[in-house]
C-alpha cells in the first residue's frame, strides 16, 4: 500500500478544552478506521497536523477538516508519497507546542503563510523524536 502524507495549518475558531478533546476523540475513532495515523500541535492560536495513509482516505478526511467550523484558513503545506509512517503507533497523537513552533508574534506577522515545506515536516520530526524517546510519555 502506498502512504500518502498531508500537513496543513489552520486557524482554530472557538478554542478550548473541549472543543480540543472533541476533535481528538473524533479523529482517533475516524482514523482508525480508515487506517490513517498522524499528530496534531496546537494551541489557541494554530492547528499544524500531519495526517499519513492510503491517499484517497487522508484527502477525504482533509476535505471533511475544511468544512468544519473549527478549522478557519485551511493551508496546505506539504501534500506527498512517503516510504513510511512517521506516527505509525499514533491514531493522533496531541502536542500542544507551546514553545517550539512559531511564537504568536511570527504567527501575528505571517509565518504560516511563510513557512516551508521543510519547516512544518521539521515540526513533526521533533514530536515523532520527543514521543519516541525512551522517557516519553
Amino acid at each position: 500500500m502506498s502512504l500518502y502524507r498531508i500537513i496543513y495549518s489552520s486557524r482554530p475558531f472557538g478554542y478550548d478544552s473541549s472543543m480540543l478533546n472533541g476533535i481528538l476523540m473524533q479523529a482517533r475513532r475516524a482514523n482508525e478506521r480508515d487506517y490513517i495515523t498522524g499528530a496534531l500541535i496546537c494551541r489557541e492560536d494554530v492547528f499544524l497536523q500531519l495526517l499519513e495513509g492510503p491517499e484517497d482516505k487522508v484527502k477525504q478526511t482533509v476535505e471533511r477538516i475544511k468544512r468544519d467550523d473549527r478549522h478557519i484558513e485551511v493551508r496546505m503545506h506539504v501534500e506527498k508519497e512517503v516510504p513510511e509512517r512517521m506516527f505509525g503507533q499514533w491514531a493522533m497523537l496531541h502536542d500542544p507546542a507551546v514553545s517550539w513552533i512559531w511564537t504568536q508574534a511570527e504567527i501575528d506577522d505571517d509565518a504560516v503563510e511563510r513557512a516551508r515545506a521543510a519547516e512544518v515536516e521539521g515540526f513533526f520530526i521533533r514530536l515523532r523524536d520527543q514521543a519516541d524517546a525512551p522517557d516519553a510519555v
